[in-house]
C-alpha cells in the first residue's frame, strides 16, 4: 500500500507516468521536462505562461530547474518494479492482487482476461471474445442485453439478434464488419478530399503570405522614395531661402549706397540754396537800386520752376525703383518665378510691348525660357490701364471631368485634354457632353477681366474658347462655336494650316496662319469682349467678339485629334 502511495507521488500530472528528467517551476510543482516544454510551447502565442497544476501565471517563460533528487527516486522505483511499467492499457478483471495486462475481453461476461484466466474461461459460443476493451457494456443492446451483432442501414443503428426480429423486422441489415468496412471506405474518401482541400488552403496561405511580403517591400520602397524626395525638397527650399535672402541683402545694400549718394547731393544743393536765399534776402533789404542791379552773385539766378537742376537726381532716384519693387515682389512671388529671376536677373519686355517693372501683386519677372519668351506676366489687377487685356489673370483654369466626353482623356492635374479611341466609360449624366470630345472648366466667370493661355497643336484639329453653362450637351448644336451660347478659335480639319473663329455656326477665316504653339484668350465680361491672341513675338491680335454676356462663362475645349493643354499657374522646383 505504501509502495502504491509512493508511486502516485512520483507520477507526472501531465503524462500520468513516472517522472522522466523531472524539472521544477517557481511555484514548486514538478513535471517531466518534455511534458512541460510542450505546454509552454503552446502558451508562447498568448504571451502569458501558467503552471498546469496550480495555474500560477508568469509574465515571462519560466526557467526550468532540474530536480535531481526526484529523478533519482523515480529511477529507483522504476528499477524495482519493472513489470508495472510494462502494463499499459487494460488489466485482467480477475487478477486483483497485482495488475496483469488483459489479452482478450468477453462480451457476455463483460470481463477482461489475462492468459491464465483465458485458459479456464467458458468456451461456449455465446461467450464472444474481442480485443481488450473498457467499454464492454456499450457493445450490448440496452434493451435486450444481448451482444450487438448487426447494423440497420435504414435506422443507422447497431442492433442485436432480437432487435432484427422485432422492431427492425424487414429492415436492411448488415453485419458489423460489413457495415464498418463500407463506412471506413467512405471515411477514407472524405479524408482524401479533406487532405486535398487542406493542401490547396496551404498553397493559398503561402500565396497570400508572398503577396503580403511583396506589398510590405513595395510600401517600404515607396516610403524611402518619398522620404528622399522630401529631404531633397527641404534642401532646395533651404538653398532657395539663402539665395533669396542674399539677393534681398544685395538689393538693400545697393539701394542704400545709391540713396546715400542722392542724399549727399541733395544736402549740397540744399546748402547752396540756403546760401542763395540768405544773399537774396539781404539784397531785397538794400534800398540802393544800383547795388542790387550790380551784384555779381545774382547774375545767373533764374526761376526754380524753369531750371532743370534736379533732373539728374530725379532720374537717379527712379533708376532704383525697380530694385525696391523687386524686394517687395520676392516676398509674394512663387518659388519658380523667384528661381527664374535669380538665374537671369534681367527684365524682359511686357508681352504686349509695354515695359513694366515687377510690383506686388501685379507682376513677376521671368525669363524667356520659363514663359515662352514673353517676359513679365501680369498676375492680378489691370496692368496697362482700363481696357487692357490682362485682367485678373492668369486665371487658374481646371477642367471639369464631369463634363468630359467619353473619348476625351483628362490628365491628373486637370490641365490637359487628349483625344483617345478608348472609351472612358464615364457615367451618362445631364452635364456631360455626348457625341463630342468636349470638356468645360469647373471655374466660371461672371464679372471682371481675365485671361488664360492654351498650348495647341498646329498639326491637330481642335476648338478652344468659352461657353455658357446652358450650352447643349448632345446633338449637332452642342459643338462649341456652332450655337449662340459659345465662341471659339478653331483649326479647320479639311484645310491644312487654316484657322478660323466661330460663333452661332458662323465662321470667319483668319487671313494668316498661326505660327506659335500657344494662344491667349482674354475676357472683359462687363465690356462684352472676348479676344484671341497669338503669343508670338510680337504678340498678334487674332479676333475679338463683342456682345452682351447674359450668363456666366466657362472655358471650353473640343479636341478632335491630338491634345490641348491649359497653361496654368503650375510651379515646379
Amino acid at each position: 500500500m505504501a509502495s502504491a502511495d509512493l508511486r502516485d507521488e512520483l507520477l507526472c500530472s501531465i503524462c500520468l507516468s513516472l517522472y522522466t528528467d523531472p524539472v521544477t517551476l517557481r511555484c514548486g510543482h514538478n513535471f517531466c521536462r518534455g511534458c512541460i516544454d510542450q505546454v509552454l510551447n503552446t502558451q508562447d502565442g498568448s504571451g502569458v505562461y501558467s503552471c498546469p497544476e496550480c495555474r500560477e501565471k508568469f509574465p515571462q517563460r519560466p526557467s526550468l530547474q532540474r530536480n535531481i533528487t526526484l529523478r533519482n527516486v523515480a529511477e529507483r522505483l522504476r528499477s524495482t518494479q519493472p513489470h508495472e511499467e510494462e502494463i499499459t492499457g487494460i488489466c485482467c478483471t480477475y487478477c486483483i492482487h497485482s495488475p496483469v495486462p488483459a489479452v482478450r475481453s468477453c462480451l457476455l461476461c463483460e470481463a477482461s482476461l489475462c492468459d491464465n484466466h483465458l485458459r479456464v474461461h467458458n468456451k461456449a459460443p455465446e461467450h464472444v471474445l474481442t480485443d481488450p476493451s473498457t467499454s464492454l457494456e456499450k457493445r450490448k443492446c440496452s434493451v435486450h442485453k444481448k451482444i450487438l451483432e448487426y447494423y440497420c442501414t435504414e435506422d443507422a443503428a447497431c442492433i442485436c439478434v432480437y432487435c432484427s426480429a422485432g422492431e427492425h423486422r424487414g429492415h436492411q441489415v448488415e453485419t458489423l464488419d460489413e457495415a464498418s468496412e463500407k463506412k471506413t471506405k467512405k471515411l477514407r474518401n472524405v479524408l482524401q478530399k479533406l487532405m486535398t482541400k487542406r493542401e490547396k488552403a496551404e498553397e493559398r496561405v503561402q500565396s497570400v503570405l508572398e503577396r503580403w511580403r511583396k506589398a510590405e517591400e513595395k510600401a517600404s520602397g515607396e516610403a524611402e522614395r518619398v522620404t528622399a524626395l522630401f529631404i531633397d525638397i527641404r534642401r532646395r527650399l533651404d538653398d532657395l531661402e539663402k539665395r533669396v535672402l542674399s539677393e534681398i541683402s544685395r538689393q538693400e545694400e545697393q539701394l542704400s549706397l545709391s540713396l546715400s549718394d542722392v542724399i549727399q547731393k541733395l544736402e549740397i544743393k540744399k546748402s547752396e540754396m540756403t546760401r542763395k536765399i540768405k544773399h537774396i534776402e539781404e539784397l531785397c533789404n538794400i534800398a540802393d537800386p544800383l547795388t542790387v542791379l550790380q551784384d555779381p552773385d545774382t547774375g545767373d539766378l533764374c526761376d526754380p520752376e524753369e531750371g532743370g537742376g534736379d533732373e539728374d537726381t530725379g532720374r537717379h532716384d527712379k533708376t532704383h525703383d525697380v530694385d525696391v519693387d523687386v524686394i517687395t515682389w520676392m516676398l509674394h512671388a512663387g518659388i519658380s518665378d523667384i528661381m527664374t529671376y535669380l538665374k537671369t536677373k534681367t527684365m524682359r519686355s511686357h508681352p504686349f510691348g509695354v515695359r513694366s517693372r515687377p510690383s506686388h501683386p501685379q507682376a513677376s519677372p521671368v525669363s524667356g525660357t520659363e514663359n515662352g519668351g514673353y517676359g513679365v506676366i501680369v498676375r492680378t489687377g489691370s496692368a496697362g490701364g482700363k481696357g487692357g487685356i490682362y485682367g485678373e489673370g492668369p486665371a487658374d483654369i481646371l477642367l471639369d471631368i464631369n463634363t468630359a466626353g467619353n473619348n476625351l482623356l483628362i490628365s491628373d492635374n486637370l490641365k490637359t485634354a487628349t483625344r483617345t479611341n478608348v472609351k472612358q466609360n464615364h457615367p451618362e449624366t445631364a452635364e456631360r457632353f455626348q457625341g463630342y470630345s468636349q470638356v468645360m472648366s469647373s471655374r466660371r466667370f461672371s464679372s471682371g477681366r481675365h485671361y488664360w493661355d492654351v498650348d495647341i497643336s498646329r498639326s491637330g484639329w481642335w476648338r478652344v474658347g468659352m461657353c455658357y453653362p446652358s450650352i447643349y450637351r448632345r446633338g449637332r448644336q452642342s459643338d462649341i462655336g456652332d450655337n449662340n451660347k459659345s465662341w471659339c478659335l478653331s483649326r479647320v480639319w479639311l484645310c491644312n494650316s487654316q484657322y478660323s473663329v466661330r460663333h452661332d455656326s458662323k465662321e470667319i477665316q483668319l487671313p494668316h496662319q498661326i505660327s506659335s504653339d500657344r494662344v491667349r484668350i482674354c475676357l472683359d465680361y462687363e465690356a462684352g469682349r472676348l479676344s484671341f491672341y497669338e503669343l508670338c513675338d510680337p504678340i498678334r491680335h487674332l479676333h475679338t467678339f463683342t456682345t452682351t454676356f447674359t450668363e456666366p462663362l466657362h472655358a471650353a475645349l473640343h479636341v478632335y485629334d491630338g491634345s490641348v493643354k491649359i497653361s496654368g499657374r503650375e510651379h515646379q522646383l
